[in-house]
């Protein structure tokens, strides 16, 4: 047997999660048979690799792909089936398995975060067409480059959260932890613009969270109005000391930090970010490169199988 929309093609991290999703493996692949959908699994060694796997089984007729583990891998599965801003397969549907490592983008529409229930979401027909970010910035040598994202970017602290952490010992959570106290005690805030059609202005801040999905980080509700189907970012401009990071969590992690008199909200279909000097940027916590940067949301060139 198989899906409406052919064999799985489960792209997964085995080592995200700290190695949860590498040991969560077999009850994906058994769960996948027991509910009689034919697939194959990818398992990703290093940066890129699931980008290009996601290519390849697209490139091989292969239409049903299935990011298993992290927003990290479905940053980069999703990188792989878009092009030019248009999906490299129209017909291609993404599924979505979290198998134990920590996937907010897939909280936004209700998704289960253990494999059994993750996996039962993979039958059916059930689709739901997703916007995108793309952003255009310099990468960490300088090039210009084009990303597309799922959920959440940074540019300011939350980038350089990310950039710290990336250099943490210990497990994921452990790496997040130390890597927003190193960035919050270093990171400035310095005067930025922002330009969005003929507006532009002018602030101090020390971030500008740019979401398309609802949650980041493990559950920080960071953007909790924000709908991937809309056709507008939800821009978050971090006026406050960059304490607030640190003071505003507790009521980040239920939502309730909105509204706020140190947070600037907009709603945007694309912004210019130009630090007076170059901040870094991340999205679906992958450290991308540098400002400035241009976000623009791209209508629906996914389809998510729900």
């Amino acid at each position: 047997m198989t899906s409406a929309f052919g064999p799985l093609v489960v792209i997964a991290n085995p080592h995200a999660g700290g190695g949860a999703v590498g040991r969560n493996l077999p009850d994906v692949d058994r769960t996948l048979t027991e509910l009689g959908l034919d697939h194959r699994v990818v398992r990703t060694g290093g940066p890129g690799d699931a980008a290009r796997a996601a290519r390849e089984a697209l490139d091989r007729g292969e239409r049903y792909l299935v990011a298993a583990g992290g927003d990290g891998t479905i940053h980069e599965v999703v990188n792989g089936m878009v092009q030019g801003d248009r999906p490299v397969d129209p017909d291609a549907v993404l599924g979505l398995v979290a198998a134990g490592s920590g996937a907010d983008f897939p909280t936004t529409f209700g998704l289960p975060g253990d494999v059994v229930n993750a996996c039962g979401h993979l039958a059916g027909k059930n689709l739901f067409d997703v916007d995108l970010g793309k952003v255009s910035l310099r990468d960490t040598d300088g090039r210009s480059v084009v990303r597309y994202f799922a959920n959440v970017a940074h540019a300011g602290l939350g980038a350089a959260a990310v950039a710290r952490a990336a250099r943490m010992p210990g497990s994921a959570r452990t790496r997040r932890f130390l890597g927003f106290w190193s960035a919050m005690i270093r990171f400035r805030p310095g005067a930025l613009t922002l330009r969005t059609g003929d507006r532009e202005v002018e602030v101090r801040a020390h971030d500008v969270v740019v979401a398309n999905g609802q949650s980041e980080g493990g559950g920080i509700r960071i953007s909790p109005r924000s709908w991937p189907g809309d056709g507008l970012f939800d821009v978050l401009v971090m006026t406050g000391p960059t304490s607030d990071s640190f003071t505003l969590l507790p009521k980040m992690y239920r939502g309730e930090h909105l509204p706020s008199p140190t947070i600037s909200e907009w709603k945007v279909r694309a912004i210019d970010v130009v630090p007076e000097r170059p901040w870094p940027v991340q999205a679906d916590g992958e450290l991308l490169g540098w400002t400035p940067a241009t976000f623009e949301i791209i209508r629906r060139p996914i389809r998510i199988k729900i």
